[in-house]
């Protein structure tokens, strides 16, 4: 037998295959790291949102109060003030309507009507402001934290400030104009996603 015959027992050992013999562990090649501040895979994504989360009907609710509510808040503390001075003057011209005569108001083109009816006129206009002055600051006052309720009453208010006003314009009168002005932006400001999403916002 010589050495070279793969079957002779006293030949040279047969090489081994090159590589890690059988039952140990395949070298892998290290994973790739991904880098700071990239998402792990597996795991869901949660953007970062600014603001409250979404209330029911899906808008996002604001931190702040939007621009053309606080519009329509100062609005609503400005008419309460004139409705003040208002109601004080009518009041003051109630008073003094006492004193005409008939002929007084028939020379102010007033013919027909008694000193006792305009006086009751006055008296009627000048409570009914000075009564109205006080809704008008409360709602402004409430825009900060109140709720659904606070929204409805104001286009409520708004609505009847706008028909007013239509009347008044009708008349002749340019303070018609302003009445107009006024309830419309507060129906506006109310009635838009921003306002609703303002006043139905959660409070903790």
């Amino acid at each position: 037998m010589s050495y070279g015959e793969p079957n002779n027992p006293y030949g040279a050992p047969q090489q081994q295959p090159s590589g890690p013999g059988y039952g140990y562990p395949q070298q892998q090649p290290p994973a790739q790291q991904q880098g700071y501040g990239y998402p792990q895979q597996g795991y869901p994504q949660h953007p970062q949102q600014q603001g409250y989360p979404n209330y029911p009907g899906g808008a996002q609710v604001p931190q702040s109060m939007p621009g053309l509510l606080v519009t329509a808040r100062v609005f609503l503390f400005i008419i309460g003030g004139f409705q003040i001075i208002v109601g004080g003057i009518m009041l003051l011209a109630a008073v003094g309507s006492g004193a005409l005569t008939s002929s007084q108001l028939e020379s102010a083109g007033l013919s027909g009507i008694s000193p006792d009816a305009v006086t009751g006129i006055f008296a009627a206009l000048g409570l009914l402001f000075l009564a109205l002055s006080p809704l008008s600051i409360t709602l402004g006052v409430k825009f900060a934290k109140g709720g659904n309720g606070v929204r409805i009453t104001t286009i409520v208010y708004g609505a009847v400030g706008a028909a007013m006003g239509l009347l008044a314009l009708v008349g002749g009168g340019f303070a018609g104009v302003l009445w107009l002005v006024f309830s419309g932006i507060m129906i506006a400001a109310c009635a838009q996603p921003s306002g609703k999403a303002w006043f139905n916002r959660p409070r903790y």
